[in-house]
Protein backbone atom coordinates (compact mmCIF):
# COMPACT_ATOMS: atom_id res chain seq x y z
CA UNK A 1 0.00 0.00 0.00
CA UNK A 2 1.37 3.41 -0.93
CA UNK A 3 2.47 6.04 1.67
CA UNK A 4 -0.20 8.28 0.52
CA UNK A 5 -3.30 5.75 1.44
CA UNK A 6 -1.67 4.76 4.72
CA UNK A 7 -2.05 8.70 5.53
CA UNK A 8 -5.35 8.61 4.02
CA UNK A 9 -6.63 5.83 6.09
CA UNK A 10 -4.73 7.64 9.35
CA UNK A 11 -6.80 10.88 8.43
CA UNK A 12 -10.03 9.21 8.59
CA UNK A 13 -9.62 6.84 11.64
CA UNK A 14 -8.64 10.57 12.92
CA UNK A 15 -11.34 12.25 12.36
CA UNK A 16 -13.57 9.51 13.08
CA UNK A 17 -12.96 8.95 16.35
CA UNK A 18 -12.68 12.45 17.57
CA UNK A 19 -15.55 13.56 19.99
CA UNK A 20 -14.51 17.23 18.75
CA UNK A 21 -13.04 19.48 16.07
CA UNK A 22 -9.40 18.86 14.93
CA UNK A 23 -7.32 21.72 14.06
CA UNK A 24 -5.38 21.47 10.80
CA UNK A 25 -2.08 22.43 12.99
CA UNK A 26 -2.84 19.07 15.16
CA UNK A 27 -4.09 17.05 12.21
CA UNK A 28 -0.27 17.29 11.18
CA UNK A 29 1.16 16.85 14.36
CA UNK A 30 -0.50 13.43 14.51
CA UNK A 31 -1.53 12.01 11.63
CA UNK A 32 1.41 10.49 9.70
CA UNK A 33 2.17 11.22 6.61
CA UNK A 34 2.20 14.71 6.95
CA UNK A 35 5.42 16.50 6.45
CA UNK A 36 7.74 19.41 5.24
CA UNK A 37 6.66 23.32 4.88
CA UNK A 38 3.41 24.47 5.92
CA UNK A 39 2.14 25.45 2.48
CA UNK A 40 3.14 21.89 1.17
CA UNK A 41 1.22 20.36 4.38
CA UNK A 42 -2.19 22.48 3.22
CA UNK A 43 -1.60 21.16 0.05
CA UNK A 44 -1.44 17.59 0.79
CA UNK A 45 -4.17 18.10 3.28
CA UNK A 46 -6.62 19.59 0.08
CA UNK A 47 -5.74 16.72 -2.01
CA UNK A 48 -6.67 14.38 0.80
CA UNK A 49 -9.89 16.15 1.40
CA UNK A 50 -10.71 15.90 -2.35
CA UNK A 51 -9.36 12.01 -2.45
CA UNK A 52 -12.18 11.13 0.85
CA UNK A 53 -14.98 13.04 -0.72
CA UNK A 54 -14.56 10.59 -3.78
CA UNK A 55 -14.69 7.91 -2.19
CA UNK A 56 -18.11 9.48 -0.03
CA UNK A 57 -16.18 10.16 2.93
CA UNK A 58 -17.40 13.69 4.30
CA UNK A 59 -15.40 15.80 6.01
CA UNK A 60 -17.31 18.33 8.23
CA UNK A 61 -16.21 22.16 9.11
CA UNK A 62 -16.56 23.70 12.38
CA UNK A 63 -15.17 25.39 15.16
CA UNK A 64 -15.33 25.21 18.99
CA UNK A 65 -17.35 28.35 19.21
CA UNK A 66 -19.15 30.01 16.52
CA UNK A 67 -19.31 33.23 18.97
CA UNK A 68 -15.51 33.80 18.51
CA UNK A 69 -12.97 33.29 15.48
CA UNK A 70 -11.28 30.30 16.47
CA UNK A 71 -9.31 28.34 14.18
CA UNK A 72 -11.58 25.78 12.33
CA UNK A 73 -11.96 22.28 13.05
CA UNK A 74 -12.67 18.75 11.12
CA UNK A 75 -14.53 15.56 11.96
CA UNK A 76 -16.17 12.77 10.66
CA UNK A 77 -19.41 11.88 11.98
CA UNK A 78 -20.00 7.79 12.56
CA UNK A 79 -23.53 8.26 12.08
CA UNK A 80 -23.01 9.92 8.80
CA UNK A 81 -19.75 7.67 7.79
CA UNK A 82 -22.10 4.65 8.76
CA UNK A 83 -24.65 6.44 5.95
CA UNK A 84 -22.44 6.34 3.26
CA UNK A 85 -21.12 3.09 3.54
CA UNK A 86 -24.40 1.35 3.75
CA UNK A 87 -25.32 -2.12 3.12
CA UNK A 88 -21.64 -3.74 3.30
CA UNK A 89 -20.32 -6.26 1.36
CA UNK A 90 -19.73 -10.01 3.23
CA UNK A 91 -16.49 -10.93 1.59
CA UNK A 92 -14.37 -7.58 0.79
CA UNK A 93 -14.31 -4.47 2.20
CA UNK A 94 -12.26 -1.78 0.49
CA UNK A 95 -9.34 -0.37 2.69
CA UNK A 96 -9.84 3.00 2.75
CA UNK A 97 -13.56 4.00 2.76
CA UNK A 98 -13.66 1.28 6.27
CA UNK A 99 -11.42 3.09 8.38
CA UNK A 100 -12.78 1.60 11.07
CA UNK A 101 -11.71 -1.76 10.35
CA UNK A 102 -8.05 -0.72 10.86
CA UNK A 103 -8.98 0.12 15.10
CA UNK A 104 -10.20 -3.26 15.35
CA UNK A 105 -6.86 -5.12 13.51
CA UNK A 106 -7.25 -5.70 10.03
CA UNK A 107 -4.54 -4.05 8.30
CA UNK A 108 -3.37 -1.24 10.13
CA UNK A 109 -3.79 -1.92 13.83
CA UNK A 110 0.00 -0.17 14.42
CA UNK A 111 -1.06 2.68 12.95
CA UNK A 112 -4.72 2.91 14.26
CA UNK A 113 -3.10 2.44 18.04
CA UNK A 114 -0.34 5.00 17.16
CA UNK A 115 -3.06 8.25 15.69
CA UNK A 116 -5.01 7.29 18.69
CA UNK A 117 -2.28 7.70 21.55
CA UNK A 118 -1.56 10.96 20.07
CA UNK A 119 -4.90 12.05 19.84
CA UNK A 120 -4.85 11.02 23.93
CA UNK A 121 -1.40 12.72 24.47
CA UNK A 122 -2.76 16.29 23.17
CA UNK A 123 -6.07 15.66 25.40
CA UNK A 124 -8.51 15.20 22.60
CA UNK A 125 -11.12 12.73 23.71
CA UNK A 126 -11.53 9.49 21.18
CA UNK A 127 -14.93 8.23 20.48
CA UNK A 128 -13.59 4.98 19.23
CA UNK A 129 -15.71 2.60 20.75
CA UNK A 130 -18.55 4.13 19.17
CA UNK A 131 -17.59 3.50 15.63
CA UNK A 132 -19.86 1.73 13.85
CA UNK A 133 -18.24 -1.89 13.83
CA UNK A 134 -18.31 -3.78 11.05
CA UNK A 135 -18.96 -7.73 11.08
CA UNK A 136 -16.49 -9.17 8.16
CA UNK A 137 -13.05 -7.46 8.53
CA UNK A 138 -10.64 -6.96 5.08
CA UNK A 139 -9.08 -9.71 4.06
CA UNK A 140 -5.41 -9.30 4.52
CA UNK A 141 -5.03 -11.37 0.91
CA UNK A 142 -6.89 -9.60 -0.90
CA UNK A 143 -4.27 -6.93 -2.72
CA UNK A 144 -7.00 -5.64 -5.56
CA UNK A 145 -8.85 -3.65 -3.54
CA UNK A 146 -5.51 -1.52 -1.83
CA UNK A 147 -4.20 -1.69 -5.48
CA UNK A 148 -7.45 0.24 -6.12
CA UNK A 149 -7.41 2.42 -3.80
CA UNK A 150 -3.96 3.14 -4.31
CA UNK A 151 -4.19 3.99 -8.25
CA UNK A 152 -6.85 6.04 -7.11
CA UNK A 153 -5.08 8.20 -4.97
CA UNK A 154 -1.64 8.29 -7.44
CA UNK A 155 -4.28 8.70 -10.26
CA UNK A 156 -2.65 5.84 -12.23
CA UNK A 157 -4.72 3.82 -14.48
CA UNK A 158 -5.38 0.47 -14.31
CA UNK A 159 -5.99 -2.97 -16.46
CA UNK A 160 -7.63 -6.34 -14.86
CA UNK A 161 -9.81 -9.39 -15.96
CA UNK A 162 -13.91 -8.92 -15.68
CA UNK A 163 -16.16 -11.26 -16.03
CA UNK A 164 -19.15 -9.91 -17.90
CA UNK A 165 -23.04 -10.90 -17.71
CA UNK A 166 -22.40 -13.82 -19.48
CA UNK A 167 -19.93 -14.70 -17.13
CA UNK A 168 -17.34 -14.27 -20.03
CA UNK A 169 -13.90 -12.70 -19.15
CA UNK A 170 -13.29 -9.84 -20.49
CA UNK A 171 -9.65 -7.25 -20.56
CA UNK A 172 -10.60 -3.60 -19.35
CA UNK A 173 -8.39 -0.47 -18.98
CA UNK A 174 -10.09 1.49 -16.59
CA UNK A 175 -8.70 5.08 -15.07
CA UNK A 176 -10.42 4.99 -11.47
CA UNK A 177 -12.17 7.63 -10.03
CA UNK A 178 -13.74 6.25 -7.03
CA UNK A 179 -15.06 3.54 -5.15
CA UNK A 180 -18.91 2.60 -3.29
CA UNK A 181 -21.17 0.16 -1.94
CA UNK A 182 -24.47 -0.83 -3.05
CA UNK A 183 -26.87 -3.62 -2.49
CA UNK A 184 -23.82 -4.96 -0.10
CA UNK A 185 -21.28 -5.31 -3.32
CA UNK A 186 -18.10 -2.93 -4.24
CA UNK A 187 -17.89 -1.41 -6.91
CA UNK A 188 -15.36 0.81 -8.82
CA UNK A 189 -16.02 3.80 -11.38
CA UNK A 190 -14.00 5.30 -13.78
CA UNK A 191 -13.34 5.89 -17.37
CA UNK A 192 -13.33 2.73 -19.42
CA UNK A 193 -10.88 3.36 -22.28
CA UNK A 194 -11.94 1.16 -24.36
CA UNK A 195 -15.65 2.65 -24.44
CA UNK A 196 -14.50 6.07 -23.97
CA UNK A 197 -17.20 6.46 -21.19
CA UNK A 198 -17.34 6.55 -17.54
CA UNK A 199 -18.42 2.75 -16.33
CA UNK A 200 -19.03 0.85 -13.19
CA UNK A 201 -17.47 -2.74 -12.25
CA UNK A 202 -18.27 -5.01 -9.69
CA UNK A 203 -14.76 -5.27 -7.27
CA UNK A 204 -16.14 -8.83 -6.69
CA UNK A 205 -15.88 -9.75 -10.63
CA UNK A 206 -12.57 -8.89 -11.27
CA UNK A 207 -11.37 -12.38 -12.12
CA UNK A 208 -7.46 -11.28 -12.30
CA UNK A 209 -4.93 -9.44 -10.45
CA UNK A 210 -5.18 -5.25 -11.04
CA UNK A 211 -2.45 -3.85 -12.25
CA UNK A 212 -1.40 -0.56 -12.91
CA UNK A 213 -0.27 0.72 -15.65
CA UNK A 214 1.76 4.17 -16.72
CA UNK A 215 2.98 7.08 -14.11
CA UNK A 216 1.12 8.72 -11.80
CA UNK A 217 -1.17 11.52 -12.14
CA UNK A 218 -2.35 10.41 -15.66
CA UNK A 219 -5.30 11.24 -15.56
CA UNK A 220 -7.78 14.24 -13.47
CA UNK A 221 -11.17 13.09 -11.46
CA UNK A 222 -13.69 15.19 -13.16
CA UNK A 223 -15.00 18.03 -10.63
CA UNK A 224 -18.45 16.74 -11.36
CA UNK A 225 -17.81 12.96 -10.94
CA UNK A 226 -19.71 11.69 -7.99
CA UNK A 227 -19.94 8.23 -6.73
CA UNK A 228 -22.97 8.48 -4.87
CA UNK A 229 -24.45 9.64 -7.50
CA UNK A 230 -23.48 7.35 -10.23
CA UNK A 231 -24.64 4.01 -7.80
CA UNK A 232 -27.96 5.46 -7.54
CA UNK A 233 -28.72 5.52 -11.22
CA UNK A 234 -27.30 2.28 -11.54
CA UNK A 235 -30.15 0.94 -13.93
CA UNK A 236 -33.08 -1.55 -12.54
CA UNK A 237 -33.52 -3.38 -16.90
CA UNK A 238 -33.71 -6.91 -16.29
CA UNK A 239 -36.57 -9.05 -14.93
CA UNK A 240 -36.91 -12.54 -13.79
CA UNK A 241 -39.95 -14.56 -12.17
CA UNK A 242 -39.85 -16.01 -9.05
CA UNK A 243 -41.39 -18.24 -7.22
CA UNK A 244 -41.69 -16.81 -3.18
CA UNK A 245 -42.61 -18.75 -0.26
CA UNK A 246 -45.65 -16.41 1.39
CA UNK A 247 -44.46 -14.34 4.14
CA UNK A 248 -40.80 -14.51 3.31
CA UNK A 249 -37.82 -13.48 1.09
CA UNK A 250 -38.87 -9.55 1.76
CA UNK A 251 -35.30 -8.31 0.51
CA UNK A 252 -36.71 -10.10 -2.74
CA UNK A 253 -40.03 -8.71 -2.70
CA UNK A 254 -39.07 -5.12 -2.41
CA UNK A 255 -37.68 -5.34 -6.24
CA UNK A 256 -40.89 -6.96 -7.38
CA UNK A 257 -44.63 -7.16 -7.74
CA UNK A 258 -47.09 -9.97 -6.96
CA UNK A 259 -47.98 -11.55 -9.86
CA UNK A 260 -50.15 -14.41 -8.37
CA UNK A 261 -50.61 -16.46 -5.26
CA UNK A 262 -51.54 -19.40 -3.58
CA UNK A 263 -51.68 -21.08 0.10
CA UNK A 264 -47.47 -21.66 -0.65
CA UNK A 265 -46.11 -19.43 -3.39
CA UNK A 266 -46.41 -16.03 -4.43
CA UNK A 267 -45.47 -15.91 -8.36
CA UNK A 268 -43.34 -12.59 -8.05
CA UNK A 269 -41.41 -10.48 -11.49
CA UNK A 270 -38.57 -9.10 -10.16
CA UNK A 271 -36.32 -6.64 -11.35
CA UNK A 272 -32.48 -6.27 -11.15
CA UNK A 273 -29.57 -4.81 -12.81
CA UNK A 274 -27.22 -7.55 -12.32
CA UNK A 275 -27.66 -11.09 -12.95
CA UNK A 276 -24.40 -12.30 -10.35
CA UNK A 277 -25.85 -10.19 -7.53
CA UNK A 278 -29.65 -11.39 -8.25
CA UNK A 279 -28.45 -14.88 -8.09
CA UNK A 280 -26.77 -14.48 -4.97
CA UNK A 281 -30.31 -12.83 -3.55
CA UNK A 282 -32.10 -16.01 -4.62
CA UNK A 283 -29.23 -18.46 -3.05
CA UNK A 284 -29.17 -16.74 0.53
CA UNK A 285 -33.20 -16.97 0.66
CA UNK A 286 -32.36 -21.23 0.28
CA UNK A 287 -35.79 -23.16 -0.36
CA UNK A 288 -37.95 -20.14 0.06
CA UNK A 289 -37.49 -18.71 -3.42
CA UNK A 290 -37.44 -20.49 -7.29
CA UNK A 291 -36.06 -19.23 -10.44
CA UNK A 292 -39.20 -19.88 -12.79
CA UNK A 293 -37.32 -18.06 -15.70
CA UNK A 294 -35.53 -16.68 -17.44
CA UNK A 295 -33.73 -20.02 -18.70
CA UNK A 296 -30.16 -18.13 -18.56
CA UNK A 297 -31.00 -16.99 -14.63
CA UNK A 298 -31.38 -20.82 -13.91
CA UNK A 299 -28.51 -21.70 -15.47
CA UNK A 300 -26.30 -19.48 -13.38
CA UNK A 301 -28.03 -20.50 -10.36
CA UNK A 302 -27.38 -24.18 -11.22
CA UNK A 303 -23.74 -22.77 -12.21
CA UNK A 304 -23.14 -20.85 -8.63
CA UNK A 305 -24.56 -24.15 -6.75
CA UNK A 306 -22.31 -26.52 -8.43
CA UNK A 307 -19.12 -24.24 -6.80
CA UNK A 308 -20.57 -24.50 -3.13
Amino acid sequence: MSRKSERLVNLTIALLATERWITKSEIYRTVDGYSGEVDAKERMFERDKEDLRNLGIDIEVGTFDPLFEDEVGYKIRPEKYQLHLETLSPAQLALLASATQAWHGAVLNSQASSALAKLQSLGIKSDADGIPTLENPLRISDTNLVKVIDSIADRRTISFGYRNAENQSEQRVLEPFGVGTKNGHWYVAGRDLDKSSVRLFRLDRIDAEVKEQGKANSFTIPPDFAMNSLLASKRKDKTAIVDIRVNKGFKLRKHGKVLSSDTEWDRCEISFSDFSEFIADVLWHRDDAKIVEPQSAIDLLLENLSTI
